[in-house]
């Protein structure tokens, strides 16, 4: 694999929420009725801009709001981690961005036909979005231009979904588990040395307390520190994780809680 490690660019946190966001409808806990604007949780979204393109990670029920958030006008590429509501489901809303491409694994591509079939096919609704579909394979790059992006098999409960690494910036989210290959995938080890590890991980944590389809904040600590990344950010947050900035103050150095709106520079 050629060597892309050091492409320089910058990711922006769309959003770090779960399903039902932060704060939760009908929830009177100190979270949810926190002041404190990192407390407050889009649905899962991470925009990242390298070598002059603009591509997408996920898009959730949350992006027109994301979108309009962060003046977003333009989109190269979507990359699609799985077909659960809260990371697809916001598909139809770039319908003003022109044509795209969006990748993702078959189950997810058979979502989209089927939830979406006023976009494909001869008799295609007018002013519906232009979307055209790409497969992805685990551990087999593709292209985005000069943009080479690795699928990574992540397993979220029962689910096999996929994370991406796109030079030294590994993005993960819903894991409950990561396969040796992927661990190897990040690391920058065995048939991945020329990638070289990881300088930036994103992972998520999505309580404290165990789940059994989610990393808890213990749990993606220990998957973070068998990485080894230089910087790890927390994504997928409930509003059972705390709050932000008591959370961030525990947690081992190097690592942090992503929050709405942040904005980080990848090399």
């Amino acid at each position: 694999m050629e060597n892309k490690t050091h492409i320089s660019g910058r990711l922006t946190f769309l959003g770090t929420g779960t399903s039902v966001g932060v704060p939760m409808i009908g929830c009177n806990c100190p979270v949810c009725r926190s002041a404190d604007p990192r407390d407050a949780r889009l649905r899962c979204s991470a925009l990242i801009q390298i070598a002059g393109k603009k591509i997408l990670i996920d898009t959730g029920p949350d992006f027109r709001q994301q979108a309009l958030r962060h003046h977003i006008t333009r989109l190269d590429a979507i990359a699609i981690t799985h077909n659960h509501y809260d990371h697809l489901y916001g598909l139809d809303d770039v319908r003003p961005l022109g044509s795209v491409s969006v990748y993702g694994e078959p189950l997810v591509l058979k979502t989209i036909h089927e939830t979406m079939p006023y976009c494909f096919g001869e008799h295609k609704y007018p002013g519906s979005p232009t979307i055209h579909l790409h497969q992805v394979t685990p551990y087999e790059p593709f292209m985005i231009e000069d943009v080479s992006i690795l699928p990574l098999r992540v397993t979220h409960g029962r689910l096999p979904i996929v994370g991406y690494r796109i030079g030294s910036l590994a993005y993960i989210t819903d894991a409950s588990e990561l396969p040796e290959d992927t661990y190897a995938a990040l690391r920058g080890e065995g048939a991945y040395a020329a990638l070289g590890p990881v300088r930036t991980l994103v992972l998520n944590a999505l309580r404290v307390t165990p789940h059994p389809s989610h990393f808890s904040l213990s749990e993606s600590i220990a998957a973070a520190g068998r990485i080894g990344a230089r910087d790890t950010y927390f994504i997928h947050f409930s509003h059972d994780i705390g709050l932000h900035a008591e959370v961030d103050a525990s947690l081992p150095a190097g690592m942090h809680m992503a929050c709405d709106g942040l904005q980080i520079e990848i090399a």
